[in-house]
Order: structure tokens, then sequence, then C-alpha cells
């Protein structure tokens, strides 16, 4: 797992989601946090997973990359990444409602959310 993915403090976690409007620092730590989640539990290369502007993770067992656009992309917010991690939504809903960009086979993160 990149240096720049870790499992935060879970005393920050639940600071940052305790808040009624997130802070950009809220969201860019949670973010990562539940990315750093993710990688543990789907460890792997054939997904990538985008929270632009805060962070991506390679994801899921299966094919490997190494140039260019992965085999399976998921691009989302930082809000949506948040809700489908702590479990305030679903894959179904938020795919859904337009607010998730799958791609490729692996794309579909559905059983591993939520993460906590």
């Amino acid at each position: 797992m990149p240096a720049r993915l870790r499992p935060a403090d879970p005393a920050q976690v639940a600071e940052a989601l305790a808040r009624d409007e997130p802070t950009r620092a809220d969201l860019k730590l949670l973010v990562k946090h539940f990315l750093a989640v993710l990688s543990e539990r789907a460890p792997g290369a054939s997904v990538e997973v985008r929270v632009p502007p805060y962070a991506a993770a390679q994801v899921v067992p299966g094919v490997r990359h190494t140039r260019g656009t992965p085999p399976a992309v998921v691009e989302l917010d930082a809000e949506v990444w948040i809700a489908l991690a702590t479990g305030r939504t679903t894959w179904a809903e938020e795919l859904a409602a337009g607010h998730v960009r799958a791609s490729g086979e692996r794309a579909d993160l559905a059983a591993y959310l939520p993460l906590g």
C-alpha cells in the first residue's frame, strides 16, 4: 500500500464523520482512510478507484496493468465515496443515480462495501 494511503487514527475518523459540515481536511482524511481500508480488504491492481482531487487506489485481484488506463476504473466524488464506505447508501443506488462512473469487468465494488 502506498505510504500516502494508510488507515487513519480511529478517533480522527470518528471526529471527521461526526461533523455536520465536513471540512476539506476531513474529506481528505476520510477518502484516504477508506481507500486504505479497501486496499487492505481487496488487495490487487485490476481496478483503479479515483476520488478526485483527494486520492486514487488500485484494488481488487485480477489483471494487473502497468501503463495507461487500467482495465477497470471507478470514479466518484468524496461525499459519495464516504457514504458508500460507511453504508449510508448502496452501490446500486449511487450507480443508478449516476453518481458513480464505473467501467470494466471488475468495476462493481458492491461486494466490498460498506467498509465500516
